[in-house]
């Protein structure tokens, strides 16, 4: 359910709501907040509520650093792990400059952006997460020892499987909340886990995909384990990816799908540093079921995109080169701009690559563009694209970079 203003003040009197939480990201994707009293909620709605922004990371310095979070009264959610004698809800934010004006750092309203240039041409994309990560468990001091909760492998269950409990307690609070989970299981590494959300608008997904990550780091601290969202967290076991699942549809009822695929990958030298933005994303690509090399094909889980096979009919694309560390905003939109591009110039879908790259042999393999091999080579590449710089401010690209 989307809340207006006078709902959310309704909600929050009727409800017995005592906090309300202000979220928002900074611009690698890393949720922050500050929590105000009911009494200063509609103050908030028409004035915003300032914070120091240089102390936010990509935000700017002192010299300007006065920014409002006004919230979006639309992603209004309880916060199911607090006391119901007393709620706790939440609201994603937009971010403004004294005089109303939008931060060009706020990602949301950067994603904002690429929707509407999409639905001016009568194109509608939707998004969906498949988020692995890492159970490990805590010293006596409550932190990390980077040990695996548990040994089981992929799909294993109890009691080898030892996060059932815990993905099932993230489950049930994300459907509180209004996300909806699809599937949970137990992934190939040792302690690794995913859980699939189901697909929406670019907007509420990129919402949905930050507060996952909330949720699972609480859920599985209450439960008395460390939850790690980092793409190569054990050097010899499989990394985390961020599978993001795409698709499109046009007012005119065309078929998109392919155009879009072949924008992704004519751009993904422009936009791969902001899908994989930390130097250990690249300790990931091309080993493990990671995909290296740009190249798509249907069902096969060697490539960089995959069409998954559909039964209803309703084909998608499943990029498998981002892992968790990427800003869901920002990814999000610059899968829509490279898929407008690709759409647009109407670009052909190369040969498909019908066989397992992490088998093929190296006169085959050579035939196919790789993916950068290391953070400074993807910075490299982007900056040499000018794909990016097209759709984020000089700030955003430069913190990227000096990351």
């Amino acid at each position: 359910m989307k809340y207006t203003e006078s709902e959310v003040l309704q909600f929050v009197r009727q409800e017995d709501v005592k906090f309300i939480r202000l979220a928002f990201c900074d611009i690698f994707g890393e949720q922050k907040n500050v929590a105000i009293l009911p009494s200063e909620l509609e103050s908030a709605f028409k004035y915003g509520v300032a914070f120091d922004a240089s102390a936010i990371r990509g935000f700017g310095g002192e010299v300007r650093s006065d920014l409002f979070l006004k919230p979006d009264p639309a992603t209004l959610s309880a916060v199911p792990w607090r006391s119901d004698n007393g709620r706790v809800v939440r609201m994603f934010c937009d971010i403004c400059y004294p005089d109303d004006s939008i931060f060009e750092g706020d990602s949301r309203h950067i994603l904002r952006r690429a929707i509407a240039e999409a639905e001016k041409r009568g194109l509608h994309f939707y998004f969906g997460a498949e988020m692995e990560f890492y159970l490990f468990t805590l010293d006596e001091n409550g932190v990390s020892t980077g040990m695996p909760h548990d040994r089981a492998g992929y799909m294993d269950i109890a009691p080898d499987d030892r996060g059932e409990n815990v993905r099932r307690d993230i489950c049930q609070t994300l459907s509180l909340m209004g996300i909806h989970p699809e599937c949970s299981h137990h992934e190939e590494g040792p302690g690794q886990n995913e859980i699939d959300i189901r697909y929406s608008e670019p907007l509420s997904a990129a919402d949905n995909a930050v507060t996952f990550k909330s949720v699972v780091k609480t859920i599985s601290a209450r439960n008395g384990l460390c939850a790690d969202f980092s793409p190569k967290p054990l050097k010899d076991e499989p990394g985390s990816g961020l599978h993001i699942n795409v698709s499109v549809t046009s007012d005119d009822g065309k078929d998109c799908l392919e155009h879009m695929i072949a924008g992704i990958m004519d751009k993904i030298d422009g936009i791969t540093l902001f899908l994989n933005p930390c130097r250990a994303s690249y300790e990931r690509l091309g080993s493990k079921k990671a995909p290296g090399y740009v190249s798509w094909s249907r069902e096969n889980r060697s490539q960089l995109i995959r069409i998954p096979a559909a039964r209803n009919g309703k084909e998608r694309a499943e990029l498998r080169s981002p892992d968790p560390c990427a800003n869901p905003y920002i990814a999000f939109a610059l899968l829509i701009y490279a898929g407008l591009y690709g759409i647009e110039n109407e670009l052909p879908l190369s040969e498909s690559a019908d066989f397992n790259l992490f088998s093929a042999p190296c006169e085959v393999l050579k035939k196919y563009k790789t993916l950068p091999a290391s953070f400074d080579e993807a910075a490299d590449r982007m900056r040499s694209a000018g794909f990016a710089s097209l759709y984020l401010p000089e700030e955003l690209i430069k913190a990227y970079c000096e990351a």
